[in-house]
């Protein structure tokens, strides 16, 4: 099996299948390593450069529904790119990074991979990308449409000023003024103040 063929088969557990070739060659042609993650509540993915004989790698949550999957990549890609070009000399998410997300990107904004409403979400997400998709809260929300039991699913935007609720499944925090796009809240235990995407996934405990 050639190694175009072995990238294609993982590929078309996490992406949209019309976006597999294209992916598969990519990972040939940047010659990038790709590894699958657990959950990481800080990140969707990363890039790291090429260190002590090692390629370029890039990770991507595992449990990413198909659209999200494909985005982080292609902005990994994209630090890839802006690094083969830079070296460390520019800003991560600097104006060489944001064009050459959007030229990656350019192929992949038609239906033919997207559901319309991603695919406005995203045009809109590229007048000014983040330094994140998840950064981009009217993205996300949209995203989070195509999640699995995404109708199950608790985001602190929308429960009450002052609830309690459990996150990770294990500290107690409660739930503060909003700035911007994020909540103050203070964790139970400690009274430490932590700052929550409006998008975070909570268990609710209790109403005050």
């Amino acid at each position: 099996m050639s190694q175009f063929e072995r990238n294609s088969n993982v590929l078309a557990k996490y992406i949209p299948e019309p976006a597999v070739p294209v992916m598969a060659r990519w990972i040939v042609e940047y010659d990038f390593k790709l590894k699958i993650k657990r959950e990481r509540s800080t990140k969707l993915g990363d890039y790291r450069s090429p260190h002590d004989g090692q390629n370029h790698i890039i990770t991507i949550n595992h449990n990413l529904n198909k659209y999200a999957f494909l985005i982080t990549l292609i902005h990994e890609v994209a630090h890839l790119v802006t690094f083969n070009a830079h070296k460390n000399r520019v800003n991560p998410h600097g104006d060489e990074w944001k064009q050459n997300y959007r030229q990656l990107m350019k192929h992949f904004l038609t239906t033919d991979y997207f559901p319309t409403d991603v695919l406005l979400a995203l045009q809109k997400h590229f007048l000014s990308p983040a330094a994140s998709s998840c950064s981009d809260a009217n993205l996300l929300r949209i995203l989070n449409r195509y999640d699995e039991k995404s109708e199950e699913k608790i985001f602190i935007e929308k429960i009450p000023h002052k609830t309690v609720f459990k996150y990770n499944g294990e500290r107690l925090f409660e739930k503060g003024e909003r700035i911007r796009t994020r909540y103050r809240c203070k964790e139970v235990a400690t009274g430490a103040i932590y700052l929550f995407h409006a998008l975070a996934e909570v268990e609710l405990i209790q109403n005050s």
